[in-house]
C-alpha cells in the first residue's frame, strides 16, 4: 500500500483510507471495461452535499489524480481522495457487498454520527 500525496506530503501524517481486496477486484473491472489505464487512471472517493442527513458520498473513475490529492494503493487500486473529502473520510474502509439484500460498493465510516434511514446519506 502506498500513501502519497502529488505535492510530496509525508505519507506517514496522512489518514489511512482501506481498501478490501473484493472492492479493489470489483473496481479494477469496471476501470478497465472503461478503456483506463490502472496505472495512471483511479477510483475517486469523494463527499457531496446532498441527501437527507447532509452529505453522502461519491466515486467516479478519473484518468489520473488532481496536483492536491491524496493518492491511497491498495490491491493495485489507486484511490484519489481531495483535501475537502479527506477530512470526512478519514480512517473509512471502502468494501463491495454482494449479497441478497444489497449490491454495490459501501463506505464504512468510522466519522458518522447519523446516517439517513436508508443510508445514503451522513452526517459527522
Amino acid at each position: 500500500m502506498s500513501t502519497d500525496s502529488m505535492d510530496g506530503g509525508n505519507a506517514d501524517t496522512r489518514p489511512e483510507i482501506e481498501v478490501t481486496e473484493n472492492a479493489a477486484e470489483q473496481a479494477l473491472s469496471l476501470l478497465e471495461g472503461e478503456g483506463l489505464d490502472p496505472t495512471e487512471a483511479g477510483l475517486r472517493l469523494f463527499v457531496q452535499q446532498g441527501g437527507c442527513a447532509g452529505l453522502s458520498y461519491g466515486m467516479r473513475f478519473d484518468d489520473a489524480p488532481d496536483e492536491d490529492d491524496t493518492i491511497y494503493e491498495h490491491h493495485d487500486l489507486r484511490v484519489f481522495v481531495d483535501p475537502a473529502s479527506l477530512k470526512y473520510i478519514e480512517g473509512s474502509i471502502l468494501d463491495y457487498e454482494d449479497g441478497l439484500q444489497a449490491e454495490g460498493f459501501h463506505v464504512d465510516n468510522p466519522n458518522v454520527v447519523s446516517e439517513c434511514g436508508c443510508g445514503e446519506s451522513f452526517r459527522t
